[in-house]
C-alpha cells in the first residue's frame, strides 16, 4: 500500500508554510536570541524537507512521507521550545531527526531502483 499523494503533498505544504511563517516571525517578531535561533533552525529544516518531500512524492512516496513527518515532528518540537514549552518537549526532536534521516535513506534506495 502506497501513501496517499494528496496526504503527502498536503502535509509537505503545511510544513513549508510553517517554515516560512516561523522564519518570518524569527526575523521580525522576536528579539530574544535563543528562541530566535530555535525558530530559524526549525524553519530551515521544515523548508528543506518540505521541498524534498514534494519533489519525491510521486516516485518515492515512503521517502516523502518520512521526510514530511520527520520535518513536522522535528520542527514543531523546536517551535514549541522556542515558545516556552517545557524542556522535556525536546525529547521528541530526535524522533523527527531519525524520520528525516530515514527519509533520505529511502530516497537513496528508491533512486537506485528508478527506471526511466
Amino acid at each position: 500500500m502506497r501513501p496517499s499523494q494528496p496526504l503527502i503533498r498536503g502535509l509537505s505544504a503545511l510544513n513549508g508554510a510553517l517554515g516560512v511563517a516561523m522564519g518570518a516571525f524569527a526575523a521580525h517578531g522576536i528579539s530574544d536570541p535563543h528562541p530566535r535561533e530555535l525558530l530559524r533552525t526549525g524553519a530551515a529544516y521544515a523548508l528543506v524537507h518540505a521541498a524534498a518531500a514534494l519533489a519525491l512524492a510521486a516516485r518515492a512516496p515512503w521517502a516523502a512521507l518520512s521526510l514530511t513527518g520527520g520535518g513536522l515532528v522535528f520542527s514543531a518540537s523546536i517551535y514549541a521550545l522556542a515558545f516556552g514549552a517545557a524542556p522535556v518537549t525536546g525529547v521528541v526532536t530526535p524522533v523527527g531527526g531519525v524520520l528525516m534521516i530515514l527519509g533520505w535513506l529511502l530516497a537513496g534506495w528508491s533512486a537506485l531502483a528508478w527506471r526511466e
